[in-house]
């Protein structure tokens, strides 16, 4: 293919998302009607976070249900996108020197993608691969290893970054539909703004002085460094906001889009109320 490939990053939030439609997913949807079709779709989630870099490498992937305490209709949801195994060597060769294993039965599509795919594409006919997160490495690991993989936008690969730029499980309030706290919004903010002007630099928010409130672990941090990384790599993208807002008072809801225009969305709706038996403190989303 000799257009260069979109990629993504999506701020996926509450698993509910998957059956609801508001403006975060009106705005998902919008970009899968948006991209050219892909290849396939290579995607780092924060829900794959390890102590190794491995990449799926099955025909069939499972879909996981990576949580619990949510009602049975989210556990009914399934994402029967085909895999691609041969796209596992094509991500080790580029990542070289960094050692990429390949998983052939023990991981699959958990839900930081297919909440965020089974509204950007519905159908689930894309071929659909996922890259673990190594817990081991440090922040610049990361970012770096996005540059790595900027060759495979050019073999028709939609790589799609999926987390939560601010993820505060503890400091959830179930009040704060659409709201977030002081902290929550100004590391957010000064987020967004090391992404669109400076993402080489997106590494150093680890200094910023709300990162430990915003970022007490880097699960969901860490895949938005892989979109910075892939900005770096080229002086022709500039990364887009897709959407953004808040939920919970510590989660944040940016999206960011590299390599295509604007993405008109509907903005309907906010975002949904939390599950009556979703446990009190979000565990698992």
């Amino acid at each position: 293919m000799s257009a260069t490939m979109p990629a993504a990053f999506f701020g996926h939030g509450n698993p509910m998302n998957a059956l609801e439609i508001n403006r975060y997913t009106s705005a998902w949807r919008a970009f899968g009607e948006a991209v050219p079709r892909p290849r396939a779709i290579l995607v780092i989630s924060a829900h794959w976070y390890i102590n190794a870099t491995a990449v799926t490498a099955m025909p069939r992937p499972r879909t996981i249900h990576d949580f619990y305490g949510f009602p049975p209709e989210l556990f009914d949801v399934q994402y029967p996108a085909p895999g691609l195994p041969e796209l596992a060597t094509e991500v080790s060769d580029v990542a070289h020197p960094t050692w990429v294993g390949a998983d052939v039965d023990s991981w699959g599509i958990d839900h930081g993608t297919w909440s965020v795919l089974v509204h950007a594409f519905p159908d689930a006919s894309i071929p659909v691969v996922q890259l673990s997160i190594n817990a081991e490495k440090p922040l610049d690991h990361h970012l770096e290893l996005g540059s790595k993989l900027a060759p495979l936008r050019e073999r028709g690969v939609l790589i799609v970054a999926s987390g939560n730029v601010v993820h505060n499980l503890r400091g959830m309030n179930w009040n704060l539909v659409d709201d977030g706290y002081d902290w929550a919004q100004r590391f957010d903010e000064d987020a967004k703004q090391r992404m669109l002007t400076d993402p080489t630099e997106f590494a150093t928010l680890d200094a910023h002085p709300d990162y430990r409130n915003a970022v007490p672990t880097p699960d969901h941090f860490i895949p938005a460094l892989y979109l910075a990384g892939l900005a770096g790599n080229t002086r022709d993208d500039s990364p887009t906001v897709l959407v953004d807002g808040y939920a919970y008072g510590s989660l944040s809801m940016t999206a960011y889009t590299l390599g295509m225009p604007t993405v008109a969305t509907d903005g309907a709706g906010g975002s949904p109320p939390a599950p009556a038996d979703v446990p009190a403190d979000g565990t698992n989303i």
